[in-house]
């Protein structure tokens, strides 16, 4: 069995195809990657589109991990769209096709992704993930992934609510850089307001 990761740069019609059909089987499953229906090329293609669009930017990178040559794994990162924020980077639509399960296509994934992004020179990378993916989570947290957050009951699935757990991974830092982190002073500081 060969297992290779890829990085696109162009919206062919194999790309597309091999992106909606690992897309659709996920969600057809429930599988946590923002379509409440399986999707349709309506809607999975100008995602493929947009990503790689990015990704000539310099903005982010699409990876297709194969598994003798058919996509069966996929996730992207994206820079933050902010001025203030170029320095960081998210990973969304991390998913491997059900019949692929198991064969570690989601760690070769994410850390691709991650190397990917801290070439680019992304500082942090963030992502967020479905409370109950218990399996994901493990997977985050065994790559250096630490929780930083989690909005209660705030993902909707038809009438089920899920928690929403935010994580981060920090990549590494430039010479020079300072880590100012919450104390006061510094560019738009303010005081805190005085207590009665």
């Amino acid at each position: 069995m060969k297992i290779e990761l890829t990085w696109p740069e162009t919206a062919d019609e194999p790309v597309l195809a091999a992106v909606h059909r690992v897309l659709h089987a996920v969600v057809e499953l429930g599988g946590a990657i923002g379509y409440l229906a399986p999707p349709t090329r309506d809607e999975t293609d100008p995602w493929v589109e947009a990503a790689l669009a990015a990704a000539a930017k310099g903005e982010g990178r699409l990876a297709l991990a194969t598994v003798d040559g058919t996509v069966e794994a996929m996730g992207i990162w994206r820079r933050g769209r902010e001025a203030v924020f170029r320095h960081s980077g998210e990973i969304g639509k991390v998913m491997a096709h059900p019949r692929a399960r198991g064969l570690g296509l989601g760690r070769l994934v994410v850390s691709g992704l991650a190397d990917d992004a801290r070439a680019a020179g992304i500082e942090t990378l963030t992502l967020h993930v479905r409370g109950n993916n218990h399996g994901a989570i493990a997977l985050y947290e065994s790559l250096g992934f630490r929780e930083w957050g989690r909005l209660p009951n705030v993902v909707e699935v038809g009438e089920w609510r899920f928690d929403e757990v935010s994580m981060y991974l920090e990549l590494g830092r430039g010479p020079g850089v300072i880590l100012h982190g919450s104390s006061p002073g510094g560019p738009g500081s303010s005081p805190r307001p005085a207590t009665p």
